[in-house]
């Protein structure tokens, strides 16, 4: 894996959820916007994926995209799901809580990858967010909002991070 950001390859970061259509698309759109605002948008390869394929080839969920338009973010991707593959192709996948999180671990055990996997509020400076986000799917419009600021301070801390490395 490579962090200079004066080589090429890119630093590659996959967020993943459950359906991706909430948290991941959220983060990726998050991190993606936090990346273009340090001018590091060459440097960095975002994506978003879900463990489940129930909602593959949706767009986010209204109240996400709607929650992220609130804060100057565009939500552009497609719901997909997790693919052996995605081991080959992303340094860092950051799960937004534990039952993806060990999916993810069960997942890479069937590759040969040294991909990273962490849960996403481990990335918050201030530890504030716990340890997972929570899903917002079954609950209001204002659930998104919280959600969107768990995340948004997880992704500050991760983008960090990453160009400490």
């Amino acid at each position: 894996m490579n962090t200079n950001l004066n080589e090429t390859p890119k630093i590659s970061v996959l967020f993943v959820c459950l359906g991706n259509i909430c948290r991941s698309p959220l983060a990726e759109g998050i991190f993606r916007y936090l990346v273009e605002e340090e001018g590091l948008g060459d440097h960095f390869s975002i994506d978003s994926a879900g463990t489940g394929a129930w909602h593959v080839g949706e767009r986010p969920d209204g109240r996400a995209s709607l929650v992220a338009q609130q804060h100057g973010i565009n939500l552009d991707s497609r719901a997909r799901q997790v693919q052996k593959e995605d081991f080959e192709r992303f340094d860092y996948m950051i799960a937004m809580d534990r039952e993806n999180l060990r999916a993810l671990e069960e997942l890479r055990s069937e590759t040969n990858s040294n991909t990273q996997i962490t849960l996403l509020c481990s990335h918050d400076p201030n530890g504030d967010n716990g340890d997972e986000i929570p899903d917002p799917y079954y609950g209001g419009a204002s659930g998104f909002e919280n959600i969107y600021q768990l995340v948004h301070q997880s992704c500050k801390g991760l983008l960090q991070q990453l160009l400490a490395a």
